[in-house]
C-alpha cells in the first residue's frame, strides 16, 4: 500500500487510490524480481563428499618397478585403474608411509623407507589432495629428511597435516572450504618407531595423546561444519580394534569429531556409525593397505571410502548423509617380464576377468578377488544412508 493511501486511511477515508507507476518504481520492481530469482536459485542444501584411502607403502620392489632407463622414476601404473574413483569426490586423503629425503639418502623400502620424489607427483595426479604425514615412518631419514618430505609434497600441490616446520604452523587450524562447507582435519600417530623428535623442535610431530587431541578438538570444532580426525594407531595385522581404541573413539566423537579415519594395522578393521546426541558419527578403525608389496589377501586389501555430508544452509546444520566404499586389491603382476604394481577395484576387476578384458589377471585369479570382496564386506558391513524424516 502506498504512503498516499496510508495518509487517506488515517483521515478515515476507506477508498484505496492506486498511484500511476513511474519509470523509477517500475525499475525497482524489476530489480526486486531479479533478486528474488537469484535467491531462489541459491541451494538451501549443499553436499560435500570426502574420499579416503588407507596406507600407501613403498617397498624396494615398488621403487624398482618405476625406474626408467635414464634413472628417473614413473609410478603411473599404481593408481590408474582407480583414478576416477579417487577423483569422484570433493577432497581426497591418504596416509603415505615413506620419506622423500632425496636420492643422496638412498632409496629403500622396509624397515626405513625413502622414496623418489616422483611419488609426490603420482599422488597428486591420481587425485589426492591431502597426505597425512604423522605416521611412524616420517622420521625414517631423520628430521631433515622429514622436512624435505613435507616440502616435496607441498611443492607437488598437496596439503599435509600431522607434522609441522614451526610452532606457528602447528597452532594454525587446518580448514578446507568445500563449496561453502567448512571441513577441518586433525591427524596424530602413536609414535615414530623410537626415532626421537629433536628437542629443539618439539612442535614437529602430533603424538596421539588424549588430552592434547581433546584440546585441539575444542579449538577447531566451533569453526567447522565437519571435523575429521585421522589416527595412526592400533595393532598391526589385527582384524579388530583394541578396547582402548574403541573407548578413545567414543570419547573423541562425543567431544565433537564427526569422522575418525584409522590407519597403521595394514589390514581392514570394522567401521560403524554411532549415534551421539541424535547425530550420526562415523569411525573406521583401519582402512587397510591401499598399495604395497606385502603377502597375504588381508594385507593387500583396502578400500576407497566415500563420506557424503549435507548442509542445510538456512539452519546451519550439517549431517552425515551417506557412507559407501569400494573394496580394492593391491596387485603385483608381470608386464613384459617386469614386476609392476597397481590398485584395482575388486568388483570392476571381477567383471573384466569374466568378460576376458583384464590384461593381467587370469580366470584362476577370480578366487582371490572374490575372497577379498567377501572379507571386506564381512569387516565393514553394509553402507550407510541416512533416512529422510
Amino acid at each position: 500500500m502506498s504512503l498516499f493511501c496510508l495518509v487517506l486511511l488515517g483521515c478515515g477515508i476507506q477508498t484505496t487510490i492506486a498511484p500511476v507507476p513511474n519509470q523509477t518504481s517500475m525499475q525497482a520492481v524489476e530489480q526486486v524480481g531479479e533478486l528474488s530469482d537469484v535467491q531462489s536459485k541459491i541451494p538451501l542444501r549443499k553436499k560435500v563428499t570426502l574420499v579416503a584411502t588407507g596406507d600407501i607403502l613403498m617397498h624396494n620392489t615398488q621403487i624398482a618397478s618405476g625406474q626408467q632407463a635414464d634413472g628417473s622414476f614413473q609410478f603411473d601404473s599404481f593408481f590408474s585403474p582407480v583414478k576416477l574413483l579417487l577423483q569422484s569426490g570433493d577432497y581426497a586423503s591418504t596416509n603415505f608411509e615413506a620419506a622423500l629425503a632425496g636420492e643422496d639418502s638412498g632409496y629403500t623400502g622396509y624397515p626405513k623407507f625413502n622414496s623418489p620424489d616422483e611419488m609426490a607427483i603420482t599422488l597428486k595426479e591420481a587425485g589426492y589432495d591431502l597426505v597425512i604425514t604423522s605416521n611412524n615412518h616420517i622420521l625414517d631419514r631423520g628430521y631433515s629428511g622429514a622436512i624435505r618430505t613435507m616440502n616435496v609434497l607441498r611443492n607437488a600441490g598437496l596439503d599435509i597435516i600431522g607434522t609441522y616446520q614451526n610452532q606457528e604452523e602447528k597452532d594454525a587450524v587446518f580448514i578446507k572450504d568445500l563449496d561453502g562447507i567448512q571441513v577441518g582435519y586433525l591427524a596424530y600417530s602413536y609414535g615414530t618407531n623410537g626415532i626421537p623428535v629433536p628437542q629443539e623442535h618439539p612442535y614437529f610431530f602430533n603424538f596421539l595423546n588424549k588430552d592434547t587431541i581433546l584440546e585441539d578438538i575444542n579449538r577447531l570444532n566451533p569453526k567447522v561444519d565437519v571435523l575429521v580426525l585421522v589416527l595412526h594407531w592400533g595393532v598391526e595385522y589385527s582384524l579388530q580394534p583394541t578396547a582402548e581404541q574403541k573407548e578413545l573413539a567414543r570419547i573423541f566423537l562425543e567431544a565433537g569429531v564427526d569422522v575418525i579415519l584409522g590407519s597403521h594395522p595394514h589390514v581392514i578393521q570394522p567401521m560403524e556409525v554411532v549415534k551421539i546426541n541424535n547425530q550420526d558419527k562415523f569411525v573406521i578403525y583401519s582402512m587397510g593397505n591401499f598399495i604395497g608389496d606385502q603377502r597375504g589377501v588381508e594385507r593387500n586389501s583396502g578400500v576407497i571410502l566415500n563420506l557424503t555430508f549435507q548442509k542445510d544452509v538456512t539452519k546451519g546444520e550439517t549431517v552425515l548423509k551417506e557412507v559407501s566404499y569400494t573394496p580394492t586389491y593391491s596387485h603385483s603382476y608381470l608386464d613384459n617380464g617386469r614386476l609392476r604394481f597397481r590398485v584395482v577395484g575388486v568388483e570392476d576387476t571381477i567383471r573384466k576377468i569374466q568378460e576376458g578384458k583384464d590384461p593381467y589377471f587370469k580366470p584362476s585369479d577370480l578366487k582371490v578377488l572374490k575372497q577379498v570382496f567377501m572379507q571386506t564386506q564381512k569387516q565393514l558391513g553394509t553402507p550407510f544412508k541416512r533416512e529422510e524424516g
